[in-house]
């Protein structure tokens, strides 16, 4: 079980886009993360004719390593860290630390 998953909102906490926050796209294999409008470069891509595809310059999200972001605790509106629990019915789930609020409902 992953600290941050596919669609959390999450903020940069280091880099070029600290303070922003956006929704999880991907989570990769090699702890980085793709986050929604964050991190952008600029991609200049040739055209191919066959397969339809137009060549220009193509502005797209490159992953951040997973300690460069932090799950947005939607009570503070900051950055928090997470643990994770085991509730009475047996299921694991995250939580925030500072408040002990679950994530996952």
């Amino acid at each position: 079980m992953n600290k941050i998953r596919k669609g959390d909102s999450v903020m940069v906490l280091a880099g070029k886009d600290k303070g922003q926050t956006g929704n999880v796209i991907r989570v990769m294999s090699n702890n980085k993360v793709l986050v929604e409008n964050i991190n952008m470069a600029k991609r200049h891509t040739k055209g191919n004719p066959q397969a339809g595809v137009a060549g220009g310059i193509i502005e797209k999200e490159m992953p951040l390593h997973l300690s460069n972001v932090g799950l947005v605790n939607p009570a503070t509106g900051k950055a928090d860290r997470v643990g994770f629990k085991t509730l009475e019915d047996g299921r694991k789930v995250r939580f925030f630390k500072s408040n002990n609020e679950v994530v996952d409902a």
